[in-house]
């Protein structure tokens, strides 16, 4: 897979968790957990910005750019049954992203690009991780108050 491959299946799948983040910003909202619809919202905006950067990148590099379809995505109704998919979207995020920061390792641009990403999307998932742990701790009632 070249370059413009991995940044063309990197900046879809960076649009396709803005939208996912986006929706579930709103769900929250709706439900009156405003902490955690500003907190996905400002991630759903945060990641739009990572995805026009790796668009830019490939059209520096001379590529075309393309929208791909996503996958149907059924909004959780609960915080935690989103904390939970959440961290399990992050951990396999990671892990496939991984090879793709190596294999363009010559391209030092690129390469700062997606390993800048890769930092935020690791504090993303400690983040959460962090939530599930305080969830444990304090119990879910105690923690959707500090929600609203």
């Amino acid at each position: 897979m070249n370059t413009i491959d991995i940044l063309q299946n990197v900046g879809n799948g960076i649009l396709s968790q803005a939208n996912k983040h986006q929706l579930v910003a709103l769900q929250f909202a709706a439900q009156g957990f405003s902490k955690l619809a500003d907190k996905y919202q400002s991630h759903a905006e945060e990641e739009r910005d990572f995805a026009k950067q790796v668009f830019n990148r490939i059209l520096d590099l001379g590529g075309n750019i393309s929208y791909q379809s996503q996958e149907v995505f059924e909004v959780p109704t609960t915080a935690l049954e989103w904390l939970r998919q959440d961290l399990e979207i992050s951990k396999n995020g990671l892990k496939d992203l991984s090879p793709l920061i190596k294999a363009v390792s010559e391209d030092f641009v690129t390469y700062d690009l997606l390993k800048d990403y890769y930092k935020d999307e690791d504090d993303d998932l400690q983040w959460t991780q962090q939530q599930l742990d305080l969830i444990d701790f304090i119990g879910y009632q105690n923690w959707l108050t500090q929600q609203l």
